[in-house]
């Protein structure tokens, strides 16, 4: 008889304010000697940019605090592959005390990126051969015009299947695909034992079996670790018991609270060394302001003359004076990007009737998800478009809209995404722009506009 014991994280997020419990449950469990061998892994979405120390430091906090958790091996989410430019996430393991398992990404030029390996070997102290294959969430329309390839689910597992094949006892998965997906990975690769999941954020307190195979996911932010209990006769897996431990549950030391405050203290310094602009006074605690020239910003950043932004996205309003990276952060810290959209003008049209039509709906709508860190919607915006709703005329830079021409508007990943604006989806023709986030579009249009060396007095 051989035990097991895995314990795993995913969708941690940034949250640190769970990292001193966690780190303590993870390094108590990790002395456990009641069982033969000890794994711990991660599934993604590790860091996220809307915390202060993960965006000053482009996640070289996230990886120092992880490797002090012992991870035998991790996979990313899309938090790591898209949402940071790719020469960040280049460097990103540079200093990483733990392997990344990742089957389905690779360069432009189809090599394995030189962080990651498709799949790895561990062997326990019985010798059992334990097979490890990392996925990430294959998105193509993002990952592209980032410079990755990313490949579909089941070419992955095919090749390397094939590469693994007759070396393996135990196969375990570190996917980052949701459980919808993992459910689909467990029907077809019924040979795969355990999959240690994310993305979706679904919590499975127990596990959950399809087939042959468990599934195992904690949730979202660290709320809960993940600790499965393995048993295996003769190298082959014969009991899997998985379960979850609230992290609210966990011991807090005296010392907690002064360490997490000191995380985003450290962030909250870096960030706000970074002066940006010179604001005028007109963005005195006025979100409106601040929502008009962030249109202009996108605009001017798409090279397009029509813009749409909810209000919802702007957490806090600018100020007027010295504004720096902090302040962008603060107010925009979501990990979104700028999309021209190319549309017919029937097209366009429709797509401001589906605003106006949800106009009221979205306004105080509650959201999570797509990129969203803030809390409700908001009202809608436009730059270049007019509506006259008691007739349904649109004018498009004071002309009424011509539904054969093209037009060009820029507007953000997110509502491609969120279910409330169709048309974007199914007819726009959307052009991805990376690398810059919003906030680092905005600001830097911010920058050349209210130049740092001078007090601008335009309130164009």
């Amino acid at each position: 008889m051989e035990q097991l014991r895995i314990l795993h994280t995913n969708d941690l997020h940034s949250h640190f304010e769970h990292f001193p419990k966690i780190g303590r449950y993870l390094k108590k469990a990790q002395a456990d000697q009641s069982v033969d061998d000890i794994y711990t892994f991660d599934a993604g979405d590790f860091m996220d940019r809307s915390h202060p120390l993960t965006d000053a430091t482009e996640g070289q906090a996230n990886i120092k605090l992880m490797n002090g958790f012992n991870y035998d091996a991790i996979t990313i989410g899309n938090n790591e592959g898209i949402s940071n430019p790719h020469w960040v996430v280049e460097h990103l393991f540079d200093h990483a005390d733990f392997p990344t398992v990742l089957a389905n990404l690779r360069e432009e030029d189809e090599s394995m990126p030189k962080w990651a390996v498709g799949h790895m070997f561990l062997t326990t102290k019985k010798k059992t051969r334990i097979a490890l294959i990392g996925l990430t969430a294959a998105y193509p329309m993002t990952y592209g015009p980032n410079h990755w390839h990313v490949k579909m689910l089941g070419d992955s597992m095919d090749h390397e299947l094939a590469q693994i094949e007759g070396k393996y006892d135990v196969l375990i998965l570190l996917t980052h695909v949701g459980l919808k997906m993992d459910r689909w990975l467990a029907k077809h690769y019924p040979q795969i034992n355990l999959i240690v999941g994310g993305h979706s954020h679904d919590l499975i307190e127990h596990g959950e079996k399809v087939g042959h195979t468990w599934i195992t996911q904690t949730g979202k932010w660290g709320n809960y670790v993940g600790d499965i209990h393995l048993e295996l006769e003769d190298h082959h897996v014969i009991k899997v018991v998985p379960r979850t431990i609230s992290t609210a549950s966990m011991p807090e030391e005296p010392e907690d609270k002064a360490v997490i405050q000191g995380y985003y203290d450290e962030g909250k310094r870096l960030l706000s060394e970074r002066k940006v602009a010179n604001l005028p006074e007109k963005f005195a605690d006025d979100k409106v302001a601040a929502v008009q020239v962030s249109l202009d910003a996108i605009a001017d950043f798409a090279k397009t003359d029509l813009a749409i932004l909810s209000s919802g996205l702007f957490l806090t309003p600018f100020k007027s004076g010295i504004i720096t990276q902090y302040d962008l952060q603060n107010a925009l810290p979501h990990p979104m990007h700028v999309v021209r959209s190319t549309l017919k003008g029937y097209d366009l049209w429709r797509l401001v009737m589906e605003i106006e039509k949800n106009r009221h709906y979205l306004d105080h709508f509650p959201l999570q998800g797509m990129s969203f860190r803030g809390k409700i919607f908001g009202q809608m915006y436009y730059k270049g478009i007019k509506v006259d709703m008691r007739r349904r005329v649109v004018y498009v830079n004071g002309h009424e809209i011509d539904p054969q021409k093209e037009y060009k508007i820029a507007c953000l990943d997110h509502y491609v995404l969120v279910p409330f604006f169709p048309t974007l989806a199914i007819v726009g023709e959307n052009e991805f722009l990376f690398p810059q986030f919003l906030r680092e579009v905005v600001g830097k249009y911010l920058a050349e506009k209210y130049p740092l060396t001078a007090r601008s007095e335009k309130d164009d």
